[in-house]
């Protein structure tokens, strides 16, 4: 079945004014496990759907450590096997429509550095991987790097809807707008997330009934394998578009050891929090090693006057001296 982009852009604003209603199980995130023996994940393939939830995620992780080793690659999930409540057609409309938009922005005449389409399909989860990986790798400022994943971000939502939700929503109703957007965000976002479920954040002032958003596993960032192209394309573009676009504010927080993320809409991140994700150390299988340090934190003057192929070339080189000498005790393109 062949669908034009129109189409694709027509169907998938259509989608966001009903995402909200899905019926969504409800699991405190931090509750004793033992409280949680009963509950099944929501959002789960046929094959793990009497599974329970065994872990408890941390609500500000800390590493002390050079590398975090990560969850083990044998237990990775089969994410094409993992759909929605929509279903995996309409994730794969979704996941088309975000990569089109990801591949329009990067390819943008008015950017300092154009990025061409990657030559996957428009269906392939792995094209969206390598778009975002080249954004990370040939950009230095991750200022630039935060700015543009909000722009896609904004792009996925008709104006109109940005231009009224935070007035007739989210600040007039933010325990309810909450909710609505963890509802949306499990039933619109699996495909790129994996396994999700709607829970509470016991946390917050209000009790944070419905306003957290669980992720057993991520597979955004199972499949960039790189802590810094979570933080810098996922963690801080989406709070940031949640609380300037949409007028509420978020804090994600991903457990590096587990591959987990614990949404909390309605939380404003600390400075305590900004800090620990910079901190972050690198996964043992980022592909990078630590070696785009001096591309992100501005050191490297190269940088400004170089193309993008040649500065490509003196990356990958810098990757290889990076990995002779065994050198990257944190994530290198998150560091001021």
């Amino acid at each position: 079945m062949m669908l034009c982009r129109s189409d694709l852009l027509l169907f998938c604003e259509l989608l966001l004014f009903f995402v909200a209603t899905t019926d969504v199980h409800v699991v405190d995130a931090f509750a004793p496990i033992t409280s949680r023996a009963n509950h099944h994940q929501v959002f789960r393939s046929p094959a793990t759907e009497t599974e329970e939830i065994t872990t408890q995620i941390p609500r500000k992780p800390t590493y002390k450590k050079a590398t975090i080793k990560g969850p083990s690659i044998d237990s990775k999930p089969d994410y094409s096997s993992i759909s929605g409540p929509l279903g995996s057609f309409v994730d794969s409309i979704l996941m088309s429509l975000f990569r089109y938009k990801l591949a329009q922005r990067l390819n943008r005449p008015d950017n300092a550095i154009i990025t061409p389409d990657s030559k996957l399909p428009l269906n392939d989860f792995m094209g969206i991987i390598d778009l975002t990986t080249r954004m990370n790798s040939q950009h230095f400022d991750r200022a630039t790097i935060h700015a543009m994943a909000q722009d896609v971000l904004v792009s996925l939502f008709p104006k109109f809807i940005l231009d009224r939700y935070p007035t007739w929503f989210a600040q007039p109703f933010p325990d309810f707008s909450a909710r609505m957007c963890a509802w949306a965000t499990c039933v619109g976002g699996t495909w790129l997330m994996g396994e999700c479920e709607v829970n509470d954040v016991p946390e917050l002032e209000n009790g944070g009934k419905s306003q957290g958003v669980l992720v057993t596993r991520c597979r955004f960032l199972e499949e960039s394998q790189c802590a810094s192209i979570c933080v810098n394309s996922c963690k801080i573009p989406t709070q940031n578009f949640f609380y300037e676009n949409m007028g509420l504010p978020l804090t994600m927080t991903p457990d590096y050891e587990t591959g987990e993320c614990q949404f909390a809409f309605g939380k404003l991140p600390t400075e305590e929090e900004n800090r620990l994700a910079k901190d972050t150390p690198c996964l043992m299988r980022c592909p990078s090693n630590g070696g785009m340090r001096s591309w992100h934190n501005g050191s490297d003057q190269r940088a400004a006057g170089s193309n993008s192929e040649k500065w490509l070339e003196d990356l990958k080189a810098l990757e290889l001296e990076e990995l002779k000498n065994g050198s990257g005790s944190t994530c290198s393109l998150m560091e001021d």
